[in-house]
């Protein structure tokens, strides 16, 4: 393990150690708690996004789509327990649909 040295302002550090205090733990441990929340936190967004962008990128090279009205049934069905079948991929090529581009087919 390494030392690093970190210079906070002391407003911070004092709540801090107030915040630390109310969750029985040292300073210390709080902060590195919070680099390590803030950290995954990022790491989890950079993996978002590259996923929402490879799925965009998928679609628009496919043509293949789900209606949003389909999903939103799906999800909701899942969540409640009920049972249901996941939606059908279709094309949204030449449907008048409006495109993840901006474009109206």
């Amino acid at each position: 393990m390494t030392t690093t040295s970190l210079k906070l302002p002391d407003d911070l550090k004092a709540r801090a150690a107030l915040a630390a205090k109310a969750r029985g733990i040292t300073t210390h441990a709080f902060i590195l708690e919070a680099i390590r929340e803030a950290t995954t936190a990022t790491e989890q967004r950079v993996q978002f996004v590259s996923d929402a962008q490879a799925a965009r990128s998928d679609t628009l090279h496919s043509g293949q789509g789900y209606a949003a009205d389909e999903v939103h049934q799906y999800l909701h069905a899942k969540a409640s327990g009920a049972p249901a079948r996941k939606p059908k991929a279709r094309s949204w090529r030449g449907s008048g649909l409006l495109r993840l581009d901006g474009v109206t087919e």
